[in-house]
C-alpha cells in the first residue's frame, strides 16, 4: 500500500530533507564518510579487526570451553582494536556517525513534542507481507 502526499507534503518533505543534509552533523558525517573511504591505512585496519573479530568469536567459544585460549590471542585482538580506536580517520569517522544519530534523536524527539504522537513509530514498516 503506497501512500501519495499531496503537493505541499512533499514540498515540505523535501525541504526537510535538504535541511536536514545540509546540517552541520550530516555535512561532517559525509567529510568523515570520504575521508574514510580514501584512506587505505584506515580500511585496511577496519577490515583486519574485523575479520579478526569473526575469527575469534567462534575460536574463542571453542578455546573457552577448553581453556586454551591464550594470552597472546586476546592480546593481538586488543591491540588491533586499540589501534583502530586511536587511528584518527576512523576515530573522526565513528564520532561523526554518533553526532548524526544523536541529531536525528533530537529531532524526532522535537516532532514527537510538536504532534503529540512518537512520530518514528508510525514511521516503521510492519513486518508482515
Amino acid at each position: 500500500m503506497e501512500t501519495t502526499l499531496s503537493s505541499t507534503m512533499q514540498e515540505a518533505t523535501d525541504v526537510f530533507i535538504s535541511n536536514l543534509l545540509a546540517s552541520e552533523a550530516f555535512v561532517r558525517y559525509h567529510q568523515a564518510q570520504v575521508s574514510m573511504n580514501q584512506d587505505l591505512q584506515a580500511n585496511t585496519l577496519l577490515n583486519q579487526l574485523s575479520e579478526m573479530q569473526s575469527e575469534m568469536q567462534s575460536v574463542m567459544r571453542q578455546k573457552q570451553a577448553n581453556n586454551s585460549l591464550t594470552k597472546d590471542e586476546i592480546d593481538a585482538l586488543r591491540s588491533l582494536q586499540t589501534k583502530a580506536r586511536e587511528n584518527t580517520v576512523i576515530k573522526e569517522y565513528a564520532d561523526s556517525q554518533q553526532d548524526v544519530i544523536n541529531f536525528v534523536r533530537e529531532i524526532n524527539t522535537e516532532i514527537n513534542q510538536l504532534l503529540g504522537i512518537d512520530f518514528a513509530s508510525h514511521t516503521r514498516r510492519s513486518g508482515c507481507c
